[in-house]
């Protein structure tokens, strides 16, 4: 188990250690009336039917009485004192994951979406269950050192069986603990690799049927699936082996105890009593010798989710704490001598209120780019926003200044208007004119037509009963693509960042409201001393008209400028990139 994985397991026991002493100091007193029961039951045989006392018989099933009430409360309250402590642990490392993932600076790390969420859920879960493996092992001890202590009184060699005989079996069985880790670490890691592959599958299924991929997708699915499968079986098989010995070796203790003891009681060494509780306790002491047998098998699986949560809450971030905060308004965005992925020395320039459109020759350079300007890690040369290194910016202040929307983007279970409305306040925080002449939107009120219409969401709207209350399904499953597309069109609009990247904004919309929405980012963006700054790197002839100036990439720089007529008159690879 890593450092990590065990600073984890030991912060979950002591942030709860109220109610987990609490509850395991119940559950323990628990464990003791249960061991008590087949004593009492010998007791009254011995002292109250032998003899055929009745005051003797009624006092003792009066202690019997008062040990089984206090036997359930004493469950009852340390449960509930148990459960609570597992759900809130489970629950605060549900927040730290999500925290870390979502965290502005970006979280360092080569797990897919599909492995973090599993970390997230059954990880965090798996973790949180140690505060119930604590109380059961505790409770086990206790009515094994009852047990233990009992038969020592009523036989020495009986005690001694038991005192020897529990350690030596735990002992065997630990040493398959190393392997049940490997098995449980390897199944967990194959089921997030699974499931982050469907969640890709399910996404891009549309893009996937439309180029015929579907095929081959499916089968790389089929056997991603088949190597999940083997890893649980291979666990299963390993888990379930460790159990079947920890029983069987557990039974045949509890027999050998029982069987010694009525050789005691013919040969007159016990009473009649002492060997009813003697075979009561080693039909009892199954369940503890099998808990502490489990043992291993528990902490096996509780610490290889521990790793996996530490994994990412100890990752590193991507991104440097920013601590510039240049002025929003007026706002540029320079690329200089910029190397990242395929990019090889990009310059560009984006000058407050100019409207560039970016055609990429290769799709990876456009990728890159998109990607550079989200998360500024891992670069050669400069990017400046506002005349600062963009990673050296206030994260929260370069979100109000610079957003980028990918082309990919999600939408939320919710209404329509809280997907638009997504960012707030709808502004980008400076409260200062240059609107572009729609007025403030204060997240309460309807929102402004102006931006509803610019992205064309108002025909959305029209489309739905329900207008801008209409209930919007898990990733926006109930709409379109060009439904979705221009509801986050909406949200990115409504923003008012004074730097605004789009990528391929209107893939799947009709030319007609392609050019509607050309026109609509236009006008609310770049009307008179607006002074924002929008980037579509896009292909669409409708968007690129509406721009003033266009830079085509390839090879990783810039291969040409101009406006979209001269470019469209003068080279040839733009016109089979665009006028095609």
């Amino acid at each position: 188990m890593s450092r990590s994985g065990a600073r984890i397991l030991l912060r979950t026991i002591t942030r709860n250690g109220r109610r987990l002493w609490t509850g395991t100091a119940l559950i323990s007193v628990h464990q003791a009336c249960e061991t008590f029961v087949p004593i009492l039951i010998g007791v009254v045989i011995d002292r109250a039917v032998t003899p055929g006392d009745l005051g003797q018989l009624l006092l003792w099933t009066g202690v019997l009485a008062v040990q089984f009430t206090l036997l359930t409360m004493a469950y009852r309250f340390g449960a509930r004192q148990l459960m609570k402590a597992i759900a809130e642990e489970g629950h605060q490392l549900r927040l730290e994951v999500s925290a870390k993932i979502l965290h502005p600076r970006g979280v360092r790390t080569e797990l897919r979406a599909g492995d973090l969420l599993t970390v997230s859920t059954s990880d965090a879960d798996n973790t949180s269950y140690l505060l119930d493996y604590v109380p059961r092992i505790a409770g086990a001890i206790v009515a094994t050192v009852i047990s233990a202590v009992v038969l020592l009184l009523i036989s020495v060699p009986l005690g001694l069986v038991v005192l020897v005989a529990t350690p030596l079996v735990l002992v065997l069985l630990q040493v398959s603990s190393p392997l049940i880790t490997k098995r449980v670490a390897d199944q967990q890691e194959q089921a997030g690799r699974a499931t982050s592959l469907a969640t890709d599958l399910v996404t891009g299924l549309r893009p996937l049927r439309g180029i015929g991929a579907q095929d081959a997708a499916a089968e790389n699915y089929r056997a991603v699936s088949r190597r999940s499968l083997a890893a649980t079986l291979r666990a299963s098989r390993t888990q379930g082996g460790y159990l079947a010995a920890s029983t069987v070796l557990s039974t045949l203790l509890a027999c050998g105890i029982a069987i010694l003891a009525g050789w005691f009681a013919l040969t007159g060494r016990i009473t009649v009593g002492q060997f009813i509780t003697v075979i009561g306790l080693a039909q009892f002491l199954i369940e503890p010798f099998g808990t502490l047998a489990v043992v291993p098998s528990w902490i096996a699986e509780a610490r290889a989710s521990a790793d996996r949560v530490a994994l990412v809450t100890d990752a590193g971030l991507v991104l440097p704490e920013g601590i510039e905060r240049p002025a929003e308004q007026p706002c540029d965005l320079r690329l200089s001598g910029v190397r990242h992925g395929p990019l090889d020395g990009l310059d560009l320039h984006v000058r407050p209120g100019e409207f560039v459109g970016v055609v990429a020759r290769r799709p990876g350079d456009a990728e890159a780019l998109v990607k550079l300007l989200s998360v500024p890690a891992d670069y050669q040369g400069s990017v400046l926003l506002g005349g600062s290194p963009l990673e050296q910016v206030e994260r929260a202040h370069a979100r109000r200044l610079l957003l980028v929307e990918p082309h990919h983007t999600d939408l939320f279970t919710g209404t329509i208007a809280a997907n638009v409305a997504v960012h707030g306040s709808g502004s980008s925080g400076s409260g200062s004119s240059g609107s572009g002449g729609w007025s403030g939107f204060d997240g309460l009120g309807e929102i402004p037509a102006e931006v509803l219409s610019a992205a064309a969401a108002d025909e959305v709207l029209a489309s739905q009963p329900d207008g801008l209350a209409a209930l919007v399904a898990e990733r926006g499953a109930s709409l379109s693509g060009g439904q979705r597309q221009r509801i986050a069109l909406a949200r990115a609009l409504l923003a008012r960042p004074p730097v605004l990247v789009l990528h391929d904004p209107t893939t799947a919309v009709d030319a007609v409201t392609e050019h509607a929405i050309a026109q609509g980012i236009r006008a609310l963006r770049h009307g008179p001393e607006a002074g924002f700054a929008t980037v579509v790197i896009t292909s669409s002839p409708a968007l690129l008209a509406a721009t003033d100036r266009i830079v085509v990439l390839g090879d990783g720089v810039v291969a040409a400028e101009g406006a979209h007529e001269a470019l469209g008159a003068s080279d040839e690879t733009y016109r089979q990139l665009v006028l095609r």
